[in-house]
């Protein structure tokens, strides 16, 4: 589960109701009682259920949730059922629609793209890069795990990725050997991943011996072509190091990546997804 905090819940809820709903003010109707109801429109792998929940509760309503992160919505299903005065669910209203609809629309695009690699690895992982719109994190964290992926990096003090920006800055930046040995010797505790931008630093890493090798190989922006030649030649030099494909990977691509049989995918795409269609329905209950 990611955790977020009651004071993240607020905030969505204050970009969008500041001062309350003025049209229901206006209309004087703010104290009468009322149900809302949110539906997917075409159906899907969910997201943001249980955030959207604890928003309306916030505002006072009573909530009843009907589905769960992870589960697959059919189309025009109910997902929440809000009760309570018109002002709160006015106030509730677009801001939890916003939210589900962008959740949703994530979760449900990973989730294809899982399908869609599992039909060559059927142990393989999406895994979502840190690369999130801005403000967005904790949301894109949960559809992901929703949706079956992984996070690749929550942040750059998590793991260690050696990228072609950090080796510019060493005294030896082709010397993969040394600077692999480095990286184990000052966080010992951590697998090393590094990424090659061509097939030539690809294979200038496989060749490295014994502490020089990473545990993860990802290669980024390669073709389909070029990751069958690396592959087949890690096999043959440095059996134990996996290999990950980053660049370019989205629903559109990925069944051609996957016939790679690499298993570990890297993608910001889902971040990007259309977003789902949320109905969502107020009517009076007196």
């Amino acid at each position: 589960m990611i955790f977020i905090p009651d004071s993240q819940l607020d905030q969505w809820l204050m970009d969008d109701i500041h001062g309350g709903d003025l049209t229901t003010r206006a209309l004087g109707i703010g104290a009468r009682s009322g149900v809302m109801r949110f539906h997917h429109r075409q159906g899907g792998c969910i997201s943001g259920i249980d955030t959207a929940r604890r928003m309306l509760l916030r505002l006072g309503l009573n909530v009843e949730q009907h589905l769960y992160d992870g589960d697959i919505a059919s189309a025009d299903e109910i997902l929440l059922t809000a009760k309570g005065r018109a002002q709160a669910l006015h106030q509730g209203w677009k801001a939890v629609q916003n939210l589900l609809e962008w959740s949703c629309g994530v979760s449900d695009y990973l989730y294809r793209m899982c399908q869609i690699l599992q039909r060559y690895s059927p142990n393989g992982k999406i895994a979502c890069t840190r690369k999130t719109i801005p403000g967005t994190q904790l949301l894109a964290q949960q559809a992901v795990i929703a949706a079956g992926g992984i996070i690749h990096r929550a942040g750059c003090s998590e793991t260690i990725l050696l990228f072609a920006n950090h080796r510019r800055f060493c005294d030896s930046p082709n010397n993969w050997q040394s600077m692999i040995t480095t990286l184990r010797q000052q966080a010992p505790e951590k697998s090393i991943i590094v990424e090659a931008d061509t097939p030539e630093d690809a294979k200038a890493v496989l060749l490295g011996q014994s502490n020089g090798l990473p545990d993860i190989l990802q290669l980024d922006k390669f073709s389909p072509q070029e990751i069958v030649e690396i592959k087949a030649f890690g096999q043959k030099q440095a059996p134990n190091c996996r290999l990950s494909l980053a660049g370019g990977i989205n629903l559109n691509t990925i069944s051609e990546f996957a016939q790679t049989g690499v298993p570990l995918l890297v993608t910001s795409a889902p971040y990007y997804a259309p977003p789902a269609d949320i109905k969502v329905r107020l009517t009076p209950t007196n």
